[in-house]
């Protein structure tokens, strides 16, 4: 059994939180670039050049590259002979988020209660915690700050099995349509297929933590992450929702075993700034 305390828990999310929100993963910073190469509209072009930008600088002066700092998304693999010594996890990572926050000076965007209680609790916590139990003596923590303007635009649909491969890719690419430019194109679409109601939106949003670009190691589904992309890409919605030819990065694709009577399929998008930075203790 290996030990790992609660306060080293805490440093490592309160640094993550602080890497994702001023420092762009390189795999999403690769696709930008590439994006602007191909890019036709003149506007298009000037977007992603302006992102661009906007990311070199956020990482030089370690400032927010977006003012929306987002809700801390933390995906937490927990390997079964790891005994976590001094306190509770959660409210190690939560204490781990308070202090991100705060020592970066990161924008608190978290209320208290959904309807009744809007009040900002003023350090961006709770966290949206998701664990996992896997073998062996590591943690793995990865932070994923999610904006309102990307969240908002996800949708979930219970499909009929009938519905088959074709509903499925007339959900994914009705939702981007829908979503125009409010999520900030070039995005991240991430497909969650399976499962339950609620199990699709977590494979939708852990799908969001891959590699940016990298393919499912299923042929079908990877042939399927392109197709999607390709149609996307033809919808015209382009950089920041001005036109062009990238409205999006990536599809990313999680699937899992269903009940014969159902097809659950949901959608997240990231925005351009799809902000990931993981830590293994």
């Amino acid at each position: 059994m290996r030990e790992i305390s609660v306060e080293k828990i805490t440093r490592t999310v309160r640094d993550l939180c602080i890497e994702a929100a001023c420092d762009l993963p390189q795999d999403v910073e690769n696709l930008l670039r590439q994006a602007k190469e191909r890019e036709e509209s003149q506007f298009g072009r000037y977007s992603l050049e302006k992102i661009i930008e906007n990311v070199e600088l956020a990482r030089q002066d370690t400032v927010p590259m977006c003012q929306d700092t987002g809700l801390a998304v933390i995906f937490v693999e927990i390997g079964q002979d790891v005994y976590i010594a001094g306190g509770n996890l959660v409210d190690a990572i939560n204490e781990g988020v308070r202090q991100g926050y705060t020592d970066g000076y990161l924008r608190k965007s978290v209320v208290e209660d959904p309807v009744f209680n809007r009040k900002n609790t003023g350090d961006n916590t709770p966290a949206v915690i998701h664990t996992e139990i896997v073998p062996g003596d590591k943690l793995k923590i990865m932070v994923l700050p999610k904006g309102a303007g990307s969240e908002n635009m996800g949708a979930l649909k219970m499909l009929k099995p009938a519905d088959g491969l074709k509903g499925v890719k007339e959900f994914v690419l009705k939702t981007v349509a829908e979503a125009g430019g409010n999520p900030c194109p070039p995005i991240v679409v991430g497909v969650g297929i399976g499962g339950t109601m609620e199990k699709a939106t977590l494979l939708a949003k852990k799908a969001l933590a891959r590699k940016a670009g990298e393919h499912h190691p299923d042929p079908k589904y990877k042939e399927l992450e392109l197709e999607l992309l390709e149609k996307i890409n033809k919808l015209g919605i382009g950089p920041q929702g001005f036109g062009g030819r990238v409205t999006a990065l990536a599809v990313h694709i999680e699937s899992y075993p269903t009940h014969i009577a159902t097809l659950p399929v949901a959608v997240n998008l990231n925005c351009h700034a799809a902000r990931h930075k993981e830590a293994i203790l």
